[in-house]
This record gives C-alpha cells, structure tokens and sequence, in this order.
C-alpha cells in the first residue's frame, strides 16, 4: 500500500483504524434499531390492536424508504466527503428510533419507522465508501467482511438487549417494555462525536471529487453496471431478510421457544454470521470476489433441512449457526465488490443506492413470509423462499463482473492473487 511521504506510518494506520471503526459502529448500531423491532412484533400488535403480518409490514416500509436515505446522504457524500454526511445520519436516525418508543398510534410509529428507514439507507453507503478507501486492497474482503458483519453485531446486540433489559422491565410495566427498547436506538447519536474528533476525510474522496455538471454527466454512462448491482442486491437482500427477519417469529411461534430461548438461539447464529463475514471475506481476498459468495450462497443452499426443520434444539441451533454464516459470510464481500465496481468519484452515491434499491424490491420478503406463515407454516415459508432466493443469487454472482483488487487512490498498487 502506498504511504504518504509526509504522514508517518503510525498516524496513517491510525487513520485506517478510525475510519473503519467508525464505519462499524455506525452501521452496527443501525442495524440494532432495525433489528430491536423483529422482537417485539406481537409486542406491538398486541399494544395498537394490530395482526403480526401488518406489524411486519413496517419492516417492509423502512427498507422502502432506504433508497431515499442513499440518494440523499450518498450524493451528500460525494459532493461534500463522507465526514458530515455519517455525522447527520448517525444523528437523525438514533433520534428517530428514540421517538419510536414514544408513538401513541400505530399510524404514528408506521411514520417514524418509514423515517427511520431514511436514516438507514443513508449509513451504509458512506460508512463502507469511507472505510474501504482507507485501507489496502491487500485486505479489502476481509475489512469488507469486519464492517458488513456490524449489521450482524446490530441484531446480536438487539437479541441481547431483548434478553436482559426487556424481560426486566416486562416485568413490572409490560406495557410500556417495547417503548424501553427503541429508547436504547436514540444511545448512537454519541458516535457522532468520535466521527467528528477521530475520523479523517477520505483522501480517494479528495483526490476524485468532481463538479457537479462532470458529477450529473457521468451518471448515464454507468446504467448497465448499476443495474447489474441492483439486481445481484435483491438477491441478496432476498437471502438476508429471507432468512433473518422473521427468525424468532419462527422461533417462538411454530417451535415453541421461550421469548429468551428465541433471543439466545438468534445470538448464536449472529456468532455464526460474524465468523462467516470475516473467513468468507478472507477467502475473497485469495480467490476473488464472485468465488467466495457464490461457494457461500451455495453451501447455505444445502444447510436449509438444518436450519429450519432440524428435530430437535441442539441441531436447529447449529442449522441456525451454519446458515448465518454462508448467509453473512456472502453478505461480508458486498461493500468490497460494489465500491471495486464503481468509479471514484460515484462511489459515495452508487453502491449505496443500488443496495437500497435492492433492498427495497427485497422488502416484500418478511411481510410475505409472515403472511404464508399464518396460512401454512414458518418453516414451510421460509425454507421455500430462501431455495429460491440461493439458487437465484448463485447464478446472478456467478455470471457478473469483477474488479478484485483495484486500486482506489493514486499511487496504490492493485492488489491480485488470484
């Protein structure tokens, strides 16, 4: 990796770091307002007399409202470095999960989770540009693999909050415990302040800015690409919420587990997944991008039996386990392969708008699954889904490019190994 000869090594990886971490964090704890919520569905139904599918069908919405969060604060990105953009949509979307708790109408909390899915689809596209221009090619899928794998901490640490705060204030106001838990999302507006005091401007971003007449111009030349991108992120947006989201549903609903036995089965396969993103991402770095996702996807296919029809505890758990980390394990290489297949100057805007594009036609999986799963069963929904949805996403990997190594700045060298 070239070095600046005026910025001593030390200070350069301390840069690296700072970016990175602030890249996690902030997706970490977005990812713990979204995911705070797949716990608490009948929680919510129960308290605004709703079903279980139109409480789910908020899931849907907040990932529809995603492409707007990534066109807003993306283009912010671009145009202005990726510092201020993280710092005000940090800011906005820990506010909004904190006013989620305050909803006195189920109209109301439709409207801040819509809003809150503005906050999150303007997070992952600047924290991953910013994190991924900071660091070698050398160790881009792994670093690519540790950052995705903050959206699996997000949902471990909801899981986990779900298993201790909850149940003790449950206990005494069980009315009022689900409100408890979206305050905890208003906590991340504090690492706004790290961003602010630690992080350094991108200098990829400093050295490809544009105008904006070369910025607009420039973007019809890129339509097939983005496309392709949008289509290889439905997929995955298919095999993630296909298989996550309605997991402790499945869980307590048709296996009988306890709200705290769905919780810790949910923890450990977030073990799994945060293990899947770094070898997976690991593995990218040595035998390219599409290789890794599509033996990830692929393997995931096989794990389905084991994950959602195993007979007993002990084995479903494992299913759990092993499914999340093909799942992540795929999922840890996205940020590396998008911003490698995006020109510089758009890398701000594009990967994250052509993933929350994805994630917006994606958005239908938890509501269809819950609404087929009280019709047939979870299991027989989400299994046949998630078949699909592999099977789909091999194939859109397997036939689409492939830019393993690039270089993002001037002066580093591309890195290739395969």
């Amino acid at each position: 990796m070239a070095t600046s000869t005026n910025v001593p090594s030390s200070v350069q990886k301390r840069d690296q770091r700072n970016a990175v971490l602030g890249g996690f964090l902030g997706w970490t704890f977005d990812a713990f307002d979204f995911f705070v919520l797949t716990f608490l569905i009948a929680d919510i139904a129960k308290a605004f007399g709703k079903t279980r599918p139109q409480v789910a069908l908020t899931l849907t919405l907040t990932l529809a409202m995603r492409p707007l969060g990534a066109l807003f604060f993306g283009v912010m990105a671009d145009r202005f470095g990726r510092r201020l953009p993280m710092m005000i949509n940090i800011v906005f979307y820990a506010v909004v999960s904190a006013l989620s708790g305050l909803a006195p109408t189920f109209q109301v909390f439709l409207i801040l989770r819509m809003l809150f899915g503005i906050g999150m689809g303007g997070q992952w596209g600047v924290s991953a540009s910013l994190a991924l221009e900071s660091i070698s090619p050398k160790w881009r899928g792994m670093i690519s693999g540790m950052l995705h794998q903050g959206y699996t901490l997000g949902n471990l640490l909801a899981a986990l909050a779900f298993l201790t705060v909850y149940p003790a204030i449950h206990s005494s106001h069980p009315d009022y415990a689900w409100r408890v838990m979206f305050f905890i999302g208003g906590l991340p507006a504090l690492i706004s302040i790290f961003v602010l005091k630690r992080v350094k401007e991108s200098e990829a971003w400093q050295e490809h800015r544009t105008d904006w007449r070369t910025y607009v111009r420039s973007l019809p030349t890129i339509w097939r690409r983005f496309l392709y991108l949008v289509l290889l992120l439905t997929a995955m947006g298919f095999i993630s919420h296909g298989t996550q989201d309605l997991y402790p549903t499945f869980l307590m609903k048709q296996r009988k587990f306890s709200p705290q036995e769905a919780a810790l089965a949910t923890m450990v396969t977030m073990v799994g997944a945060a293990l899947g993103g770094l070898v997976i991402g690991y593995f990218s770095d040595l035998f390219g991008r599409r290789r890794a996702m599509a033996g990830s996807v692929l393997t995931a296919l096989v794990m389905i039996p084991l994950w959602i029809a195993a007979p007993g505890t002990a084995l479903l758990v494992t299913g759990g386990f092993l499914m999340q980390f093909c799942v992540q394990g795929a999922w840890g290489v996205i940020p590396a392969h998008m911003n490698e297949l995006t020109p510089a100057h758009l890398r701000g805007f594009v990967p994250g708008f052509a993933y929350q594009i994805g994630m917006l036609i994606a958005g239908v999986a938890p509501y269809l699954e819950a609404l087929l799963g009280e019709h047939f069963t979870y299991a027989q929904a989400m299994g046949g889904l998630a078949a699909v949805a592999f099977l789909a996403g091999s194939v859109i990997i397997a036939l689409g490019p492939e830019a393993h190594g690039i270089a993002f700045r001037k002066g580093e060298e591309a890195f290739l190994r395969n």
